[in-house]
């Protein structure tokens, strides 16, 4: 498909992130860093556009909209890269809702959880059925997971 100007329309991705993300730069900064989440949304729609790519960053603490956004991914075949905070560690809804998307999917931390000193941390529910993850890169995570959903979507 292409624009009126005859360019490729870009491709849609996701970028979800879920609890307590939206404190970034304000809480624990000595692990996530002092970007803001505002700050990392508009450098993802910049990166995914500078990979063809038309990014729509969300942000939730509530586990049910986090599963609506996956499942209507799951119904368009929309890529999705995930950093779905603690309910990576425990939450099986989670588990099942990632199991149905078929464009690829690419889990990211900020931090790298399994050289936390928590030993909850150490469990992914999203990582079975992502197509890789991205850990303790801080925010650049969130570039290279879009780097490799552009790769993956040329292949």
């Amino acid at each position: 498909m292409s624009t009126p100007e005859g360019t490729p329309e870009a491709t849609a991705v996701l970028v979800l992130n879920g609890p307590n993300l939206g404190r970034l730069g304000r809480r624990q900064p000595e692990i996530y860093g002092h970007t803001t989440h505002d700050e990392l949304a508009a450098a993802c729609v910049r990166w995914g556009a500078e990979l063809g790519l038309a990014v729509e960053v969300r942000q939730t603490n509530h586990e049910g909209e986090l599963l609506d956004w996956l499942n209507a991914a799951a119904d368009d075949a929309v890529p999705v890269v995930l950093n779905a905070a603690a309910w990576t560690h425990y939450s099986l809804a989670l588990y099942d809702a990632c199991a149905q998307l078929e464009a690829p999917l690419v889990e990211v931390h900020i931090s790298e959880p399994k050289q936390r000193p928590e030993t909850f941390r150490h469990t992914s529910y999203v990582e079975p059925h992502a197509a890789t993850t991205i850990s303790g890169q801080g925010v650049d995570g969130y570039r290279q997971a879009l780097e490799f959903i552009a790769a993956s979507l040329a292949h």
